[in-house]
């Protein structure tokens, strides 16, 4: 059985759908993994949250 492919979601997105659609892809809230993205790229400077995010917008493909 195949898993769900990764989208960015576009009916749940407030940028461009990068949260929305991890948080679809492995069924968590939304909210949830918008505000543990925020805090990871702010408390860890090992992590450029800006890039991943830019990063991600242009490798996922647009989904519903």
């Amino acid at each position: 059985m195949a898993s769900p492919s990764l989208y960015r979601s576009s009916s749940n997105a407030v940028i461009a759908g990068v949260c929305g659609g991890i948080a679809r892809r492995f069924g968590l809230n939304t909210t949830l993994v918008r505000i543990l993205f925020v805090l990871v790229s702010i408390l860890s400077a090992a992590f450029p949250g800006i890039i991943v995010y830019l990063v991600l917008w242009v490798l996922m493909p647009k989904g519903a």
